[in-house]
């Protein structure tokens, strides 16, 4: 049995494509997926290729982007060839058979309500202080920032 179920967060854009010949659309991006268990309480993420044929390929590079969350189901799957220097290529990667949008929404559009929200790599909604207002949350809540996230 081969069968691998994911969530995580899109770590860029996804990148849609069309094959010669046929046209059949696919689309390729990398999904950060956390780990269960911290390292010294540094929290870790695996960064997972997927590949994704079809109307859901289309699908997913119209309507996700850079940082939403999102589920696959699929298969792993691996595969070589020879790279331009002659040198033998190895790529592993989950081909994706079903795609679930967990955010989703126009990419240009990042605000809800009046606050502007981002999520950081392991799925903790925070605040980027634009509209922010403090008596809305209480103040048992502050807002954290991350610094650089790699998405």
């Amino acid at each position: 049995m081969n069968r691998v179920v994911l969530i995580g967060r899109l770590t860029k854009d996804p990148e849609l494509r069309f094959t010669p010949g046929n046209g059949t659309a696919v689309t390729t991006f990398t999904l950060a997926v956390d780990r269960r268990f911290s390292k010294d309480g540094q929290r870790e993420a695996d960064f997972i290729p997927i590949v994704v044929w079809g109307k859901q390929a289309e699908s997913t590079a119209n309507y996700m982007s850079k940082g939403k969350l999102i589920g696959i189901s699929g298969r792993i799957q691996t595969r070589n060839y020879e790279a331009k220097d002659g040198t033998r290529r190895y790529v592993t990667e989950i081909v994706a058979d079903e795609v679930q949008f967990l955010e989703w929404g126009d990419k240009s559009q990042g605000t809800t309500n009046n606050m502007s929200s981002r999520s950081d790599n392991f799925g903790n909604a925070q605040n980027s202080n634009q509209g922010f207002d403090e008596n809305n949350y209480g103040e048992d809540i502050t807002p954290v920032d991350d610094g650089d996230i790699p998405f």
